[in-house]
């Protein structure tokens, strides 16, 4: 090296690497000069090599780079930290792809279309206040300026950029950038930048760097919801960050990203985010079950009437539902009324005001917000939710009132509702009112005037909404019914109702005006129709009962040992033998003063004589239990007519005369529950003392059933089966 920071000969052959072939091809050659860090000022021996095709002089004093004009060879060029002014002061190369001019003093930029093969150019660290002459770059993938003077992104359209940085300027907003349709990396870190709006149509953007900006507000990464292809994104040292819930926020808004902040977004990150921002339908119901259930155990426990209806079958509900004023309400209604001794419409509470023509404590119960809320913190709800932004629930007395009354109930909710109620202890049967032609849905949606542009709207994309979980999850819905023609849908709903029930259809033994007493084939022709129809519903019922139990059984069997199963079955057949009087357990013993005698309907029971006539019938329901195949049709009429029952009832006032049979001794009150489960021997008896289910309520005798001393609760008056014609009367012992 020579002194004044000329560059030698000698110091260049030393310098000299990647012995190759020129590129005409002729000679071989030096393809390669690296002389970095040697304080040069003087290049101009370099003329003289005009096959270099790679050139690097960094960290140099150069000011002064025409030599490159001898070069026509070359393909890359490094002059970054040296004291460039001019802006590619030398005659174009022809194949030159890649300049590095960072950390130089370069203040402006000139035209470059001379400079068609450049792909790569770095010219960070200068004083450029503007970006321009790069128009006929039509291979430029990479420019980087970061930190210089710039303050609007422009000079950039068309170009075929994929990694742009623009660091460390003096930017305010990002604009301009919509042409660049192949970009994929974007650094604007250490800017002023206040919005992400400008990035929206950059779809094949991947990574983005808005480190140390003003970005306050975590709406503003929704312009990047679209950007499926967005890995990367850095908001370090951004006001935003300070927002509660910041990170899952964005994880939510951006959901395909890999790494936020310079972390990596886990799998449970982006499960936590949606579950807090937008929660699939189950994850609501399950929290909603879980509020709720919180809420009742803090109460005080008490036995309830619609827990009480058989050990295999749940309390008989009917739910139907659908999109908003599909007919629910007016179906339920009309359903409750015709079927009065099956059914009873449960309202619902809601926050929200009254319809036209909607009556308090008719159609819903009307409450305030406040209201609501209290009776959530009381534990009154079985289930809620939220529509249109105002609350409904289903409250324990809603459905208390019905099974009281010895019926089933018959209720009406949105889908989430349904949700909610499937985590609950009720197993009721789901009707769906679908409307198939979406037209008439929206004209009638406009005829009512009750809702607004934007509530129709949300009503007709909950359509699709029903179709997808019906399509997705079959089994989800017991049957779907269109309701175009809400007088069709009615009798179709009529008809699904009668086989649930295991009625007979119409003309049948309830319509007496329809079979002539003189026509005998007629009557047998109906009978054959019955019997029939009563063996299909029969082996409905067989199906969803078995499926009930099937869901029980592997709730009580998950993840449990082979002792904790052996226990668990044990328990259920105690449990099952002391609620239908087949033995007494430990505690029973305890309350014996004297030598029980048993009744003769529980030694029936218990040593069943052989032959048809032992068989026992089980009433058919909505989950209800089998039927006996060799019962005759009229027993098969009557305990059919059982079906959507309950054989509840709350417990009932102690009799006198049952006082005296416990025995003598001290007066100890026993365990005040009364009979949980359906007692089949007691069913029986109600048929076997001559009453039919079609004598008049009047002329209908309670039979006389003698309670077990060795029991608890024996001293209590027995809970008789619900008759057959539904409604529940009161038998005096």
């Amino acid at each position: 090296m020579e002194n004044d920071g000329e560059l030698t000969e000698d110091e260049v052959f030393k310098c000299l690497s990647n012995l190759g072939q020129s590129a005409t091809g002729l000679q071989h050659t030096y393809l390669c000069l690296s002389v970095p860090g040697r304080d040069l000022k003087n290049v101009s021996i370099l003329c003289n090599y005009i096959y270099l095709q790679k050139l690097e002089l960094p960290y140099n004093k150069i000011k002064d780079l025409s030599c490159v004009s001898h070069m026509p060879h070359l393909i890359i060029l490094d002059a970054s930290h040296n004291q460039l002014t001019d802006f590619f002061g030398f005659q174009p190369p022809k194949n030159l792809k890649e300049v590095n001019f960072s950390h130089n003093k370069i203040t402006v930029m000139k035209d470059l279309s001379s400079y068609s093969s450049l792909s790569k150019l770095i010219l960070d660290y200068n004083s450029f206040s503007a970006i321009r002459g790069l128009e006929k770059c039509k291979r430029l993938s990479h420019l980087s300026l970061a930190h210089n003077n710039i303050s609007r992104i422009r000079g950039l359209d068309h170009l075929p950029l994929r990694t742009l940085c623009l660091r460390g300027n003096v930017i305010h907003k990002i604009e301009n950038l919509q042409t660049l349709r192949k970009l994929q990396v974007l650094d604007l870190s250490c800017n002023r930048i206040q919005s992400l709006s400008g990035l929206q149509n950059l779809h094949l953007l991947g990574t983005v760097n808005l480190e140390s900006n003003l970005i306050s507000e975590i709406k503003e990464a929704a312009h990047l919801h679209d950007l499926i292809l967005l890995r990367e994104m850095n908001l370090l040292r951004n006001p935003v960050q300070n927002q509660d819930d910041y990170r899952l926020a964005v994880i939510f808004l951006l959901q395909h990203l890999i790494l936020l902040d310079q972390h990596a977004v886990t799998a449970e990150e982006k499960v936590s985010a949606v579950n807090k921002y937008d929660p699939p339908l189950e994850v609501i119901a399950a929290r909603d079950h879980m509020t709720q259930l919180m809420y009742q155990l803090m109460q005080p426990q008490v036995i309830f009437d619609s827990t009480l209806p058989s050990l295999d079958a749940p309390y008989p509900m009917l739910v139907l539902t659908g999109p908003q004023a599909c007919g629910k309400r007016e179906l339920a209604h009309k359903l409750c009324q015709e079927f009065s001794d099956y059914f009873a419409y449960g309202a619902c509470h809601t926050t929200r005001g009254p319809y036209y023509g909607e009556e308090d404590g008719s159609d819903y119960h009307f409450v305030t917000e406040e209201e609501f809320q209290n009776m959530i913190q009381m534990g009154q709800f079985v289930q809620t939710m939220q529509y249109g932004g105002h609350w409904y629930g289903l409250s324990r007395e809603s459905i208390e009132r019905v099974a009281r009354e010895g019926l089933a109930c018959c209720v009406h909710m949105e889908l989430e509702g349904v949700y909610s109620l499937k985590n609950s202890c009720f197993e009721p049967r789901y009707v769906l009112l679908f409307p198939t032609v979406v037209d008439n849905y929206v004209c009638f949606l406009k005829a009512r005037g009750f809702y607004s542009n934007a509530q129709m709207e949300t009503a007709v994309s909950r359509i699709h909404l029903y179709a997808k979980i019906n399509r997705e999850k079959p089994g989800f819905f017991d049957n779907i019914i269109s309701c175009d023609d809400r007088t069709e849908a009615y009798q179709t709903l009529k008809q699904l109702v009668k086989e649930y029930l295991g009625l007979e259809e119409q003309g049948g033994g309830n319509d007496s005006s329809s079979v002539t007493p003189d026509n005998t084939s007629t009557t047998n022709a109906m009978g054959e129709l019955l019997a029939a129809n009563t063996k299909e519903a029969i082996d409905l019922m067989d199906s969803y009962s078995r499926n009930y139990q099937n869901k029980i059984q592997a709730k009580m069997t998950s993840q449990l040992t082979p002792a904790e199963i052996a226990s668990s079955h044990r328990r259920q057949q105690v449990i099952r033998e002391a609620l239908s009087g087949k033995s007494r357990g430990a505690y029973a013993e305890l309350f014996q003063r004297s030598a029980p005698t048993a009744p003769s309907s529980l030694a029936s029971h218990t040593l069943p004589p052989p032959g048809p006539s032992s068989s026992s019938k089980r009433p058919v329901g909505l989950g209800g239990p089998d039927l006996d195949e060799d019962s005759s049709s009229e027993e098969s009429c009557a305990s059919s007519g059982l079906s959507m029952r309950s054989s509840v009832g709350a417990l009932s006032a102690e009799s006198p005369a049952r006082r005296s049979d416990t025995g003598s001794g001290p007066n100890i009150e026993p365990l005040d529950i009364s009979m949980l489960g359906q007692d089949r021997d007691s069913l029986r008896g109600h048929t076997d003392s001559g009453l039919t289910p079609d004598a008049p309520r009047s002329e209908r005798v309670s039979p006389t059933l003698p309670s077990s001393p060795g029991r608890p609760g024996a001293n209590v008056k027995p809970v008789l089966p619900p008759i057959p014609s539904g409604r529940k009367t009161n038998i005096s012992p």
